[in-house]
């Protein structure tokens, strides 16, 4: 399918109606269409690991989803939209089931967390522009993980008054207890297993 770029800002809608573009992907920043290149594979690697690190921690009422595009529900209907693909979206397995029934994408109300990690050219796109975005969308937590040695987190949760507040940026090992209960050997992330 041949992809032709938009003459205008584009809605919610008409970005779902684009579906897949081209290679890579994209996402949507105030009706404005951004276009991003496939992750490399040390990316999709630790993309990977974490997925399974945290699958079978999250609440049996939320999902674990792979780079999942988000209506951050910024704009009302009808208007230029906002909608990003983290690497890693915990959601309500209702918003599955809505948008199994309806269509159209997983909304910021439904979203616990998601996980970005930095590549080549995200760093403030990651670190100030998204973590603003997902502060404004409301999704209670946020974090960016860095996989320039040694790799590290940092843990976002928001509070009403401040929005984002981050915990302190850890390398070797992540242990928290909200949003749930999790430990990450954040060098696990890149090594191959023997």
């Amino acid at each position: 399918m041949e992809f032709s770029r938009p003459d205008h800002l584009l809605t919610i809608d008409e970005y779902v109606a684009l579906g897949e573009t081209e290679h890579g992907y994209t996402e949507l920043q105030e009706g404005c269409l951004l276009m991003s290149p496939s992750p490399t594979p040390e990316h999709s690697f630790a993309l990977n690991r974490l997925l399974r690190a945290l699958d079978d921690r999250v609440p049996k009422t939320y999902s674990v989803f792979p780079e999942l595009d988000v209506d951050l529900e910024l704009a009302a209907p009808g208007k230029p939209g906002f909608s990003r693909r983290p690497g890693v979206l915990v959601a309500e397995r209702a918003g599955r089931a809505r948008v199994r029934a309806e269509g159209g994408l997983i909304r910021a109300s439904e979203v616990l967390l998601v996980v970005e990690i930095v590549s080549p050219g995200s760093r403030r796109m990651d670190n100030v522009v998204k973590r603003q975005e997902y502060a404004d969308a409301g999704i209670p937590h946020y974090w960016i993980v860095d996989l320039d040695e040694p790799v590290s987190l940092i843990a976002y949760s928001l509070t009403e008054e401040f929005g984002y507040v981050d915990s302190q940026e850890v390398s070797k090992r992540f242990t928290a207890a909200e949003p749930f209960p999790v430990d990450i050997d954040l060098d696990r992330l890149l090594e191959e297993d023997d």
